[in-house]
């Protein structure tokens, strides 16, 4: 099936192995990271998600959202685009800028399952302008899909990844010239006062048996006039403030909130987790991503959201939470804070 890509093979094989986080056949993490918490079994985790699962698992009706028109915001207007998940567009110093797109509608290689929430898929391939740049974070469905990567090709001038995921894309279709493949720590030069560092995250990668072939990463990207810390999936870690000390503050930190549990918490953050990283990132504001559009955990879908609000309230973080699909001015962030999810039971 094309959908689950190609692994990493030939001249792309030897270079990985040239990785500093590359041993014994795989990537690593800096630190010890098992992917699920000690003394918990895959029968445990197996049982408590097919019988132990929220009742609210999903929305109970549509996912209120607004359809904006991408392609003629003007030039000169720094913005962000929330699609639900992971996915988001920037438009920063007249540069566009699409991050770990999903348009079709399901985060898995088959289409039957995981699919997105009601409303939540207003946005398509078509809507998107031409893009300067595609970020994906790591080779996961639910951060590289196959159905809207393919289609986006046409539209895409450069793509931005961890070492080894250009192997699906090139299989797919993609110029490997068009293709930026980097290690940790990394620095790249994307045009002028645009550049862009790869950075540790803590997770794992694979689309199927085999896990770690392909590097997941965050990225700190610094434009003209601000400095963005795009997280991708970690679970919480010292690399945060690592990252904080030697990069430091960012005005915005965009990290994952959702799709955690206590038994995979090594992969994933808890909300409160969420907060705590992005004080380590010295944030100045924190914008929340990896929920309202999939479940691939068993909390309530609004759990996420709910439980970081308050932990952000509690330590003074300032937090950004647009509905799906708001153009939200990266000037006047809280502008549009409305919490939207309490319409939906």
């Amino acid at each position: 099936m094309q959908q689950f890509g190609k692994a990493p093979g030939g001249e792309r094989l030897e270079r990985l192995k040239q990785s500093p986080n590359y041993r014994d056949g795989a990537f690593q993490n800096l630190n010890h990271t098992p992917p699920l918490k000690e003394g918990v079994s895959y029968y445990e985790v197996f049982r408590k998600f097919f019988f132990g699962k929220s009742k609210r698992v999903q929305p109970g009706l549509p996912v209120p959202t607004i359809k904006s028109e991408l392609k003629s915001i003007p030039a000169v207007d720094d913005v962000i685009v929330w699609f639900g998940h992971s996915s988001y567009f920037m438009q920063l110093s007249g540069v566009r800028i699409l991050v770990d797109p999903v348009f079709s509608g399901n985060a898995s290689p088959v289409s039957f399952t995981t699919k997105s929430f009601p409303g939540a898929d207003v946005y398509t391939v078509d809507d998107m302008p031409q893009i300067d740049y595609l970020f994906i974070s790591h080779d996961h469905y639910d951060h590289l899909d196959y159905k809207t990567v393919k289609a986006l090709k046409p539209k895409v001038n450069r793509v931005i990844t961890g070492l080894g995921v250009g192997s699906h894309l090139e299989h797919w279709g993609y110029d490997k010239v068009i293709i930026t493949e980097r290690d940790w720590h990394d620095t790249v030069f994307l045009e002028d006062g645009f550049t862009v560092t790869y950075a540790p995250s803590r997770h794992f990668s694979g689309r199927g048996l085999k896990r770690n072939g392909t590097l997941w990463t965050s990225f700190i990207l610094q434009t003209p006039q601000r400095r963005i810390y795009l997280g991708g999936d970690s679970g919480y870690d010292d690399h945060f403030a690592a990252i904080g000390n030697q990069h430091g503050p960012f005005d915005l930190a965009i990290l994952e909130d959702g799709q955690y549990n206590e038994y995979w918490k090594y992969i994933h953050m808890m909300p409160e987790e969420v907060v705590q990283a992005a004080m380590d990132l010295k944030a100045k504001t924190l914008f929340p991503v990896h929920w309202s559009k999939f479940a691939l955990s068993i909390h309530d879908w609004d759990e996420p959201i709910k439980r970081v609000v308050t932990a952000a309230a509690a330590s003074e973080m300032p937090l950004v939470h647009p509905r799906i699909g708001r153009i939200v001015n990266m000037d006047d962030m809280q502008v549009h804070n409305e919490q939207w999810w309490t319409s939906i039971v």
